[in-house]
C-alpha cells in the first residue's frame, strides 16, 4: 500500500505538470483522464449529449474537494475560490482567483462580469458549499448562484469508493488526497440533467430550492434545510465535546433511575436487597419487611423468597392492621337524605384482611378469588 502511494504521488505530479503545460483543449482533457485512470480516478457520465453548451452556469452537488478537478476533465468550465487565500496553491487546485475579497453581492456581480463574456468557460458552482458524502441528503443550496443567470444545468455527481468512506467530515483536502492514491480506485458518475430556467418573479431563493429538489430526487437523497454553517457548527461541537465511555450494558444518565437521597450512602448490595425486598411486599403485604430482607439475602431471588413465605418455610408473624386508619364513615345516598329516609347499606367496617395462603395450590386459587372478590366489593361499597 505504501508503494502504491508513492507510486501515485509521483504519477500525480506528472498529471499536474502535464494539465500546467498543455492548453486547455480536448487533447488535454483526454491525456489527464487516461493518467488519472493510472492514479485510479475514473470519470463516467451518463449521457454527454445532454450537456447544454449554451449554458454558462453548472450547478453542482458537493461530495469531495475534487468535484471540481473531476468534472473538468468533461468539459471546460471554472469555479470560484470561495475560502482560502489566493496564490500559488489556489491555483494548482484548479480554482479561479476573481480578486473579490469582499461580500457576496461583489462576488455575484464580478461573476455576472464574466458570465457576460462568451469567450470565457461556463462557471461550476456548489451551492452546498460544504462537501458531504452525498448519501443522506443535500445541504440546503445558497441562493446567490442563482443571482447570476437566469438559466443553470444540474449536474447529479456521485461517488463510489471501496473499504473507506469518500467523504470525511472535517478533514483537509491533503488528506483526501493521500486516501484517493492510497485506495485501490474512485468511481465519479456525472449525470448531466435538464437545463432549469428560472419563472416570472421567481426569487433566488425559491428558485434555488427548486433545483435543490430535482437534484435530490435525481440523487435519491432527502432535500434538507441544514446549512453548510450549520455542518461547521455541529463540528465545532464535536470537537470540543469528550468523548463518553459507555460499557456494553450500561444505560444513558438520563434513563437511569434515581437513588433516593436516603440511600445514597448505602452499599449497592443493600440498594438491591432494599429493591426486591419492595417487590416481594407488593406481593405479600401482610409479611414484615425484616423477614423478607433476611430470606432475600439467603435465595437472592424474589421468587424464591414468595415461594418459602407462601408454603411456610419461613417462619413469621403476620403484620395486624392498625384499627381505624381505614374506618370509612357511614354515608347516605342523596335521594334518601331529601326525603329524611335513612339508607339500608351497610357499610363494612373495615378492609378485608388478608388471609395466609394455603399450600394447596388449588386452595391458594380459590382463596385468592376470595380476596379479589372481597377487594371488589369493598370498592364499590
Amino acid at each position: 500500500g505504501l508503494c502504491l502511494l508513492v507510486l501515485r504521488l509521483f504519477i500525480g505530479v506528472h498529471v499536474f505538470l502535464v494539465s500546467c503545460a498543455l492548453p486547455d483543449s480536448v487533447l488535454r482533457r483526454f491525456i489527464v483522464r487516461v493518467m488519472c485512470s493510472v492514479l485510479g480516478l475514473f470519470v463516467r457520465q451518463s449521457d454527454p449529449r445532454l450537456r447544454d453548451t449554451s449554458v454558462r452556469v453548472y450547478i453542482a452537488n458537493h461530495v469531495t474537494q475534487f468535484d471540481h478537478n473531476v468534472i473538468n476533465l468533461l468539459t471546460s468550465c471554472n469555479t470560484p475560490a470561495l475560502n482560502g487565500a489566493p496564490g500559488f496553491l489556489c491555483w494548482s487546485r484548479g480554482f479561479m482567483e476573481l480578486g473579490v475579497t469582499g461580500s457576496r453581492a461583489e462576488l455575484v456581480d464580478s461573476l455576472k462580469v464574466y458570465s457576460s463574456h462568451r469567450a470565457n468557460p461556463p462557471l461550476l458552482l456548489f451551492p452546498e458549499e460544504a462537501a458531504t458524502n452525498g448519501r443522506a441528503g443535500l445541504l440546503r443550496f445558497s441562493s446567490w448562484p442563482f443571482s447570476i443567470l437566469d438559466v443553470v444545468q444540474p449536474v447529479a455527481l456521485q461517488v463510489q469508493r471501496p473499504l473507506i468512506t469518500v467523504s470525511v467530515a472535517d478533514s483537509s483536502w491533503i488528506t483526501e488526497l493521500l486516501w484517493t492514491f492510497f485506495v485501490p480506485f474512485t468511481v465519479y458518475q456525472v449525470r448531466w440533467m435538464p437545463s432549469v430556467t428560472r419563472r416570472a418573479e421567481e426569487l433566488s431563493e425559491d428558485f434555488a430550492l427548486r433545483v435543490q429538489e430535482l437534484l435530490a430526487m435525481e440523487l435519491g437523497v432527502v432535500s434538507t434545510r441544514l446549512t453548510a454553517a450549520d455542518k461547521a457548527e455541529h463540528m465545532k461541537r464535536l470537537r470540543h465535546t469528550s468523548p463518553l465511555s459507555f460499557t456494553p450494558g450500561s444505560q444513558p444518565l438520563a434513563a437511569r433511575p434515581r437513588v433516593p437521597s436516603s440511600l445514597a450512602a448505602v452499599a449497592p448490595e443493600e440498594v438491591r436487597i432494599t429493591a426486591m425486598a419492595q417487590r416481594v411486599k407488593e406481593v405479600l403485604p401482610h409479611v414484615p419487611l425484616e423477614v423478607i430482607r433476611i430470606d432475600l439475602a439467603q435465595t437472592n431471588c424474589v421468587d424464591t423468597t414468595i415461594a418459602n413465605l407462601l408454603e411456610g418455610r419461613v417462619p413469621f408473624y403476620p403484620e395486624s392492621e392498625e384499627a381505624g386508619t381505614d374506618q370509612p364513615a357511614p354515608s347516605t345516598s342523596q335521594p334518601a337524605a331529601a326525603f329524611g329516609v335513612q339508607s339500608s347499606v351497610v357499610v363494612p367496617s373495615s378492609k378485608p384482611a388478608t388471609k395466609q395462603f394455603a399450600k394447596s395450590p388449588v386452595e391458594r386459587h380459590l382463596s385468592l378469588q376470595e380476596r379479589k372478590r372481597a377487594l371488589y366489593d369493598y370498592a364499590r361499597r
